[in-house]
């Protein structure tokens, strides 16, 4: 396999774009799609990666160059894994985090800390336009828990209530090299990373 140099994000959401450009600045250079005047995916699936691929295959067909997608959200185990798929349009106004956050806590309030369990969950998907290889699809979780208020002002999306399982630290107080190691953003692009090594050295 010719190794990727290049791809089209599929996302036109400037948060994912700024994170994964770094995370993944060593190996893939990413190209805003809106720069491209590419449209958008309808997100039809019934899981984070059905949508990720979607989204990735998408992009591919229309740019004609190798795209990734990034299709991610929050899981909180007392709302039985909601918002999920839903978490950029959990208060119906895709992309509006502020609402999204208002509505979360809100459906949260009286749940002790104990059980505000939940986690960040990403996939992504990395297609070729010519599908001559099968896609690459990389997970990573971040575990953790929702605080009962909002906190910093870093990140994006809900990132002001989300606390870090291991640290207890805010996701919106962290640093974006601090986020980068513990995030499922940054699990999954070094999955990512793994799985194109492998494959380029798989076929020489």
């Amino acid at each position: 396999m010719t190794t990727i140099r290049s791809a089209v994000l599929a996302s036109g959401n400037p948060g994912k774009l700024r994170e994964l450009r770094e995370l993944l600045k060593e190996q893939i250079r990413l190209i805003d799609m809106r720069e491209l005047g590419l449209a958008a995916a309808e997100e039809t699936g019934s899981s984070f990666e059905e949508n990720a691929r979607l989204k990735a295959f998408a992009a591919a067909a229309q740019s004609g160059l190798p795209a990734l997608s990034d299709d991610s959200g929050l899981e909180v185990d007392a709302l039985g894994g909601a918002p999920g798929i839903y978490s950029a349009r959990y208060a119906g106004d895709d992309g509006n985090a502020r609402a999204n956050i208002r509505k979360l806590l809100k459906d949260l309030e009286g749940v002790p800390a104990g059980n505000r369990t939940a986690r960040f969950r990403c996939v992504l998907v990395l297609a070729t336009p010519d599908n001559e290889h099968a896609p690459l699809v990389a997970e990573g979780v971040w575990e953790g828990r929702i605080a009962e208020r909002a906190e910093g002002r870093r990140g994006f999306g809900y990132d002001p209530v989300f606390l870090d399982g291991r640290t207890g630290r805010c996701a919106a107080l962290m640093s974006a090299a601090e986020k980068g190691l513990r995030s499922h953003r940054g699990l999954a692009a070094r999955e990512l990373v793994r799985l194109l090594e492998s494959r380029c050295a798989g076929t020489g």
